[in-house]
Parts: C-alpha cells; structure tokens; sequence
C-alpha cells in the first residue's frame, strides 16, 4: 500500500488533538508532508519527523478540499504503479479523511488469509470535516426540521497503462 501514488486536491488540513479530534483550526498543507496536490508515494513521507504524523501513526486526517462548490470536484486519485489500478474520487463535500490503516496490527485476515497489517491499506472518506457542530468555524452540517441534504460522490475504478 505504501507504493501506491496518491493524489489530493486538498489546500489544508484539520489538525487533530492527542486523541484524534480536529482543534477547529486549518493547517495549510503547502510544504509539508501532507501536500498531495501533485501526486507521491503514499509512503514517501509517511515517517516525517511531523507532529500530526507521529500523532495519529501515519495519515488519518481530514483534508480540506481546494474545490469551494457544491457541484461535483476531484478529490483524489490514487495509482498502483504495478499494475495500473487506479481509483479516481469526485465528490460535492468540502473534505475527505484520509486514513492509511495506521491501526491495523496483522490480527485480522481477510477471506485470502493474508492478514491486515499496519499501512497495508488506504481509505478516503469523502465528509464534512470531523467535529463540526463543536467547531463554529467549519462548515456547518446543521440540518433544521424541513430542510434536506444532498451529497454525492463518485468513486471511478479503471486501469492505467
């Protein structure tokens, strides 16, 4: 999972706490390990000497997206380099959380028997951000008596040579 290139059309992130919870502030990702616009190795700066990094094991933080619509964006697209999968994300949310199996420790297997290590897998969450009713600064996820809410998301499966 960590050769993997990901790509995220992300501005910033949402910092979290000790025990994983958004502070409520943004953090630019420009110049950190946490910027990919363009894309990198999942693992290529998985072990940066980064605070939020070593706070959460690696990567499991919202990212807040660069798109500022509620129409369909791109949000991320990762490759395998071997074989050429690649997954293509577009969504109508503002963030996607961005999770590489920090806390899988081998326990678990899957029906192959090929058991679930730490980094053997990535998940991208299309969302608001985390923590938002407690955060008056993110957007709002508020939904009054009467009112809907639509969102959508696409996640595109194909093959690149």
């Amino acid at each position: 999972m960590l050769d993997e290139q990901m790509m995220i059309a992300a501005d910033a992130t949402t910092p979290v706490n000790a025990t994983l919870i958004p502070t409520g502030k943004l953090a630019p990702v420009a110049g950190t390990p946490f910027d990919f616009n363009k894309p990198h190795t999942i693992g290529e700066r998985i072990h940066a000497a980064d605070q939020q990094l070593k706070t959460a094991g690696g990567y499991d933080h919202n990212f807040v997206l660069s798109a500022k619509t509620n129409t369909l964006h791109l949000v991320a697209k990762a490759v395998d380099p071997k074989s050429g999968r690649t997954l293509t994300v577009t969504s109508t949310e503002p963030g996607v959380q961005f999770y590489s199996g920090n806390f899988l420790d081998g326990t678990l297997t899957g029906i192959s028997g090929k058991a679930y290590v730490k980094n053997g897998g990535f998940c991208l969450e299309t969302q608001h951000f985390p923590d938002s009713p407690n955060q008056p600064s993110f957007p709002s996820t508020e939904l009054k008596p009467g009112e809907t809410m639509h969102s959508s998301t696409v996640f595109t499966f194909s093959v690149t040579k």
